[in-house]
């Protein structure tokens, strides 16, 4: 028998809010992160973890009691964790000696697994071991993402997904230039994504943009893609799919350009251009000359008129 999951009712004013507070919205809160150990794990990849967490602080959660838990053959825990909790994101450090070093990336959708990818670690280099100064907490980072595969390969391109929702933190909708302090480049290599962490320098340069460098502050690590579990198409369109209420309702014969120029598109009707009142001005004006020729124009218009309609008349009284 299927099993009825319970109706659970407030009985306090701080269980009402609660609970209201795990509702659906129209705007998400910014999504946090849990991340703990596996049964067994290794310096490295708990390393690698820990600086993610450092570089997501404070949208994170570290968990530090470890885990009996293999995501690929069993995700009912995470899920478990995903309710209590009310987070949809997770990292989860695992070693073995079939998969050394093995990091879990991945995502809830209503609280059941979405997408998850599972990372090996190579030629790691931590946050301490670069003696540079570090970035402050909370900071939202530019991703970049470079090599085709991110754009021709699905399950890659998929994963290149799962990293933005990862590391995006809140949309924003004005940059200002000096909050513009870290960088997290990700390259697509044959198997391999190479993460790389930088910090922004803004230095003088000779006209008003400045010039920027780039530090490396880590961590360094290659990963290796081994094993992925992906939505299906439908379902993956059904998470992406976006309220009623927050679509943007197109307006009719108005354009943006790609330089971000708008146009809009006027409908007028039959206008007499003759007759239209437009601004009195001296130079303008009609000299003597011209307003006699056109008194005289108007007058022989008349006459021939005249002269028309009586030769018409003649006509008809004869017939």
């Amino acid at each position: 028998m299927p099993v009825i999951n319970r109706v659970v009712k407030p009985t306090t004013h701080r269980g009402k809010r609660a609970i209201l507070k795990k509702e659906p919205k129209l705007i998400e809160d910014v999504k946090q992160t849990m991340c703990f150990k596996g049964k067994n794990t290794s310096q490295i990849v708990v390393g690698l973890m820990k600086d993610l967490y450092d570089l997501k602080k404070p949208d994170a959660q570290l968990m530090q009691k470890k885990n009996d838990v293999v995501p690929f053959e069993n995700i009912t825990l995470i899920e478990k964790f995903s309710v209590k909790h009310n987070v949809p994101l997770f990292m989860i450090a695992l070693h073995n000696k079939k998969r050394p070093h093995n990091l879990v990336m991945g995502r809830m959708y209503e609280h059941t697994l979405l997408d998850m990818a599972e990372f090996g670690i190579e030629n790691y280099k931590g946050l301490r071991d670069f003696k540079v100064p570090k970035i402050s907490e909370g900071l939202k980072p530019l991703l970049v993402f470079n090599g085709e595969l991110f754009e021709n390969n699905h399950e890659l391109d998929r994963i290149k997904n799962l990293f933005v929702d990862m590391f995006q933190r809140e949309p924003v909708e004005q940059i200002r230039l000096q909050g513009l302090e870290h960088v997290l480049s990700f390259t697509a290599v044959e198997n391999k994504i190479l993460l790389r962490s930088y910090r922004v320098l803004l230095k003088k340069s000779d006209c008003r943009i400045p010039r920027i460098e780039l530090e490396e502050i880590g961590p360094r690590a290659d990963l290796i893609c081994r094993r992925t579990k992906l939505a299906s198409a439908d379902l993956f369109k059904q998470a992406c799919k976006k309220p009623k209420e927050l679509k943007v309702k197109k307006k009719k014969n108005i354009s943006v350009s790609k330089l971000g120029t708008t146009f809009g598109r006027v409908h007028v009707g039959a206008q007499n251009i003759n007759s239209i009142q437009t601004r009195k001005m001296k130079g303008l004006k009609k000299t003597m000359a011209e307003k006699k020729a056109a008194i005289k124009r108007k007058t022989s218009d008349n006459d021939n008129d005249s002269s028309l309609k009586k030769s018409k008349n003649v006509t008809d009284s004869a017939d």
